[in-house]
């Protein structure tokens, strides 16, 4: 599923959901080929093109579950990768490299859900203007930062108030360090594409936050 995304003074070109469902279909080929799966696509389906427009750099995160539980989400805040090539690297690192969680094992392949977040550019927002819902947040302050996606503050039911003492905390900081001289608070918006366990990838309607 996906948001629009130009606020906060940030612009990016939305995908389209074949363009989504393609970034789904390496990710999970990504994750097969780690677990020594093979590929496991359907031989009556076409064969898997990458398209230009996912070829350009793009912040993105990739995010596993397993039925309802975190198991790994890393990412990259801004294009330093090939978005397709970020999202096949970034499959493994969830499974494998999120040092929170224990490493995915093979047993749960099957039984992942596979979300991926397509950043719009990071942008400064004041802390008024972040709007629940839409905007992910970064803070920044004394070389120490911390990145929450739009989707958590909903995940959790947070005010803005929360989510910004959240994104403080997440990067090691007092929840109050948002309202301290010389703090950064960059915001941004995501599109996001969903794939439940068993391949049933679809990037349905748009909905708010998401």
């Amino acid at each position: 599923m996906a948001t629009g995304m130009s606020g906060n003074g940030s612009c990016a070109a939305l995908l389209a959901a074949d363009e989504g469902r393609v970034l789904l279909r390496l990710a999970r080929q990504s994750l097969q080929e780690h677990f020594g799966a093979g590929g496991r696509d359907d031989p009556g389906r076409p064969p898997l093109v990458i398209p230009e427009s996912l070829l350009g750099p793009r912040g993105v995160f990739v995010t596993l579950t397993r039925r309802g539980e975190l198991r790994g989400c890393t990412g990259y805040m801004s294009g330093v990768r090939p978005l397709a090539q970020a999202v096949i690297d970034l499959a493994i690192s969830s499974a494998a490299r999120d040092s929170r969680f224990e490493p995915v094992a093979a047993s749960e392949l099957d039984e992942l859900k596979i979300e991926i977040s397509v950043l719009t550019p990071l942008a400064p927002i004041a802390a008024e203007e972040v709007e629940v819902g839409r905007h992910g947040l970064v803070v920044r302050l004394d070389g120490r930062s911390g990145l929450l996606l739009p989707q958590v503050p909903l995940d959790w039911g947070w005010d803005r108030t929360a989510f910004l003492e959240g994104t403080c905390r997440k990067a090691g900081l007092p929840r109050d360090a948002w309202q301290r001289p010389g703090v950064e608070l960059l915001g941004f918006e995501a599109q996001i594409f969903e794939e439940e366990p068993a391949g049933a990838g679809t990037a349905p309607d748009p909905r708010a936050g998401r």
